[in-house]
């Protein structure tokens, strides 16, 4: 069993190393993204139910140039309707993945990397998968509400899908939430965590992607962690800590945690590294594109070999 382990592994160095000399995200896709969702006239939180709805049929139509299924899943709190965009590859495929980022915003503000970035990446991988032949089932699906006051609620976006896994019996394999992943820094101290000791294992500069989950995270995140940092498509490391830890939960895979599923986030470390965090400053022009769109290729050539 070790052995197919090693073989599956050096057969995706391989083919990362192929697929690194082509061509796969695309900086003025994503940037042309990021435009649409952040450069509005009204910010996508809670109260903006409008803008919220524009956002959700922006992602639905650029889903719809890539594949055939895609669906609009409608809750409603407090009176008003909210939505997550799902589209799906692979639908032969018993087994599935989720990929899922949320498209709203705390307060007044564009979220260029809360979670635009994450979105961003969902529309590029459909692009990406569009024609892949796949081994699982991926279902992206972009989630409204997960944003203060309706964060750790049953009104998240993210608690509504994975309940609805849960009740129609669906065979979930795992989860991964891409929270904040476009915010790079090289300079040092630009990188704290929950903990100040953390920095002499992780060091102090933020130029990082982080695969975080929780101890007992299941077979799905320990398989995705692995296959993902054999890619190499930017500098990787892995935080494994109990669920109390500060920040480990802070985004939508705490629901599929929730309902038994094995789960993990790609993030920049949001607010440990990034000072915009939910502040006007959160705009595109902060972002390093060139990194982020390293991080969604390690997302789709992990996905595709799994």
């Amino acid at each position: 069993m070790n052995l197919l382990k090693s073989i599956s592994i050096f057969l995706l160095i391989v083919l990362s190393s192929y697929i690194r000399a082509t061509v796969l995200s695309d900086t003025t896709i994503i940037k042309s993204h990021l435009i649409a969702i952040t450069k509005t006239d009204k910010y996508r939180n809670h109260r903006n139910v409008d803008q919220l709805n524009k956002t959700a049929d922006y992602i639905k139509n650029v889903f719809n140039q890539y594949t055939d299924s895609v669906l609009i899943q409608e809750y409603t709190v407090n009176g008003k309707v909210y939505k997550n965009v799902i589209c799906s590859f692979g639908t032969e495929n018993k087994n599935r993945i989720i990929v899922g980022a949320h498209y709203d915003v705390c307060s007044n503000q564009e979220g260029a990397d809360d979670n635009a970035s994450g979105i961003v990446g969902l529309l590029e991988l459909s692009r990406l998968l569009k024609g892949q032949k796949l081994n699982y089932r991926i279902d992206l699906v972009a989630y409204s509400l997960e944003e203060p006051p309706y964060f750790k609620t049953e009104f998240m976006g993210s608690y509504i899908h994975a309940k609805s896994l849960i009740d129609s019996k669906a065979n979930v394999f795992g989860m991964i939430s891409v929270e904040m992943i476009g915010y790079f820094k090289d300079e040092k101290k630009s990188q704290s965590y929950p903990l100040g000791i953390l920095s002499l294992f992780y060091g102090n500069r933020g130029n990082y992607i982080t695969l975080v989950k929780k101890f007992g995270s299941g077979r799905f995140a320990r398989k995705f962690c692995r296959y993902y940092k054999s890619t190499k498509t930017i500098l990787t490391k892995q935080f494994s800590a109990p669920k109390s830890l500060p920040g480990i939960d802070y985004s939508d895979h705490l629901n599929y945690w929730k309902h038994g599923y094995s789960a993990l986030m790609i993030t920049d470390t949001s607010f440990y590294r990034n000072q915009n965090y939910h502040e006007s400053t959160d705009t595109i022009e902060t972002l390093d594109l060139f990194r982020m769109s390293k991080v969604i290729d390690g997302i789709f050539m992990t996905l595709t070999s799994l």
